[in-house]
């Protein structure tokens, strides 16, 4: 019967990775169709394809479904309608959040959304109650080891970014929305391969979360709207005390 259970659980778990796995998939997907879209099917001249399907190839999505969500974003093969949402809500300790996505049907995915608030201690607000608090900025993310933080600094400005936040990981390059292709053309010409490219939101302020219990319930809330397959970036004005981050780590 232990056998059996085991079994059970890893049956279990694998269930849990492929359903992730499947609406990571689904995002990345929704993320080509719309590149091809608004800028053509040839990832050669349109560098937001060409940078969706580069973070597709990084995580497995086949062959198959990047030429077809391609496709469908030039409307050579079944034409998908995906229009763009933006819910804005309260977490915890009226912690503020914005989730961006993309969906094919609204009346299906406002309602899920309102839900994922409400269960982790949050509640969905009106269009306008918190986007007060946050800028739409392109945010560009490299490697640290790629270049030293004076050189990458030197290079984005020159690309035309506005900002560049380093640490010991990574280079947070930001930049206005209407900069955001030219930056990436930019840094491609330079050797420079982003881990990832979004244009999101971005506190103008945070607020820091030094109870233990509060950040978890926090966080939890934005993993489950982030894992939402209709919700392509979420950002919320928190961030959590060095020694509460330590301690939800050393949880895991």
């Amino acid at each position: 019967m232990s056998g059996h259970s085991h079994w059970a659980g890893i049956k279990h778990k694998k269930a849990l990775v492929d359903a992730k796995r499947g609406k990571l998939w689904s995002k990345l997907a929704k993320a080509i169709i719309v590149a091809a879209k608004q800028g053509g099917g040839n990832p050669d001249e349109n560098i937001r394809l060409r940078a969706a399907i580069d973070e597709a190839k990084a995580v497995s999505l086949p062959k198959d479904n990047i030429t077809r969500a391609i496709k469908r974003g030039t409307g050579e093969l079944d034409p998908v309608e995906l229009e763009e949402v933006l819910y804005e809500g309260y977490g915890v300790e009226g912690v503020a959040v914005m989730a961006a996505g993309l969906t094919d049907n609204r009346n299906r995915t406002a309602p899920e959304i309102r839900k994922i608030f409400e269960v982790h201690g949050g509640k969905m607000g009106q269009s306008g109650c918190v986007g007060w608090n946050f800028d739409r900025k392109g945010v560009i993310e490299i490697d640290a080891s790629a270049k030293g933080e004076e050189e990458m600094m030197d290079i984005a400005i020159e690309a035309g970014a506005d900002d560049v936040v380093s640490n010991e990981e990574v280079h947070k390059i930001t930049c206005a929305p209407e900069a955001f292709d030219q930056v990436l053309s930019f840094l491609e010409k330079a050797d420079l391969h982003p881990d990832h490219s979004e244009i999101t939101y971005v506190p103008r302020d945070t607020i820091e979360i030094k109870d233990v219990n509060t950040a978890r319930k926090a966080m939890k809330l934005i993993d489950a709207l982030d894992e939402h397959e209709d919700i392509q970036t979420v950002s919320a004005n928190f961030t959590i005390a060095d020694s509460i981050m330590e301690e939800l780590e050393n949880e895991d």
